[in-house]
Order: C-alpha cells, then sequence, then structure tokens
C-alpha cells in the first residue's frame, strides 16, 4: 500500500508518466419496452425488464498529473487485449516520455509477460525497460484512482 500512495504523493519527474489503469467487465443491455418520455412534473420512466445483448471490457487508464483519462472497449479482458492497450496508449500519448509508472491490481494478465505473449520481442523490450508496475495490495483495488479520479478530459483510443 506504502508504494502506490508514495506514488501519488510525490511530484512527477520530468519526462516520467504516471497512469492508474484498470479494467471491468460491462453487460450490454437492451430495452424491452420503449421507456415513456419525460413531461412536465414527470421523471423519464423506464422499465425494469431488459434484454441483454453479451458483454465487453472497458480499460481505462487515468493520467494523474494531466487528469486525462483514457478508454478503449474490448469484447474480452485477456493478455493480448491488455497489451496492446498498453502499447497503442504509450505509442498515441506518451511516445516521448522516458520513464511510464502504472498503478494496477494484481489481475493476472497484468505484467510484463503479456507484452512478451502479444507484441514482437524488441518491443515488448522497450516496455519492460520504459513501464515500472506499481501493484495495489491483495483487496485494496480501491487505491487505485482509475475509477474514482474526477473527469477533466475525455480521450477515446
Amino acid at each position: 500500500m506504502e508504494a502506490v500512495l508514495d506514488t501519488y504523493q510525490r511530484d512527477a519527474e520530468p519526462g516520467e508518466v504516471r497512469i492508474c489503469l484498470d479494467e471491468r467487465p460491462c453487460q450490454l443491455l437492451d430495452e424491452v419496452r420503449e421507456p415513456l418520455p419525460m413531461k412536465q412534473g414527470r421523471s423519464f420512466r423506464q422499465d425494469s425488464e431488459y434484454k441483454r445483448n453479451g458483454t465487453c471490457n472497458l480499460f481505462l487508464a487515468y493520467d494523474m498529473d494531466k487528469g486525462e483519462r483514457y478508454c478503449q472497449t474490448t469484447e474480452r479482458r485477456t493478455k493480448t487485449d491488455f497489451a496492446l492497450f498498453v502499447d497503442k496508449l504509450l505509442k498515441e500519448q506518451y511516445a516521448d516520455a522516458a520513464k511510464v509508472t502504472i498503478v494496477l491490481d494484481n489481475l493476472n494478465i497484468h505484467g510484463y509477460g503479456s507484452f512478451f505473449a502479444t507484441l514482437p520481442e524488441e518491443r515488448a523490450m522497450e516496455l519492460r525497460e520504459k513501464i515500472s508496475f506499481c501493484f495495489t495490495p491483495k483487496h485494496g483495488s480501491w487505491l487505485n484512482m482509475a475509477g474514482a479520479a474526477p473527469l477533466k478530459l475525455n480521450s477515446l483510443l
């Protein structure tokens, strides 16, 4: 826990990026009955019955120094999806960063092995040298600011 709190407390160094990363499964729901529109003095009325259209996964990265969030939706939550999200994020938003610290939980896909299983070895080595993972303690994923941080700017990958 102290490593996460230290990461949050210290000032960012030049050339360093500090990111909180998390993911969550989402249900894809549809209306069974058309909702009733709002009328003066009445709120929007929606039936509790719904149709389930499967699930998806949402990756979210929060830049704690800029206050920006980056998100991407994927069909699943696999090592490949994680590695491709981090790779794309670093290529498109932080290509010039010398060091990237990522705060995340202890999910089995969160590790350097995901990069080596998915990306070319040269790129995986680049990410391995650039990224430093800071893991939240077991049962302490609530310490991750990715889902709780105030929204300043939304950017979709």
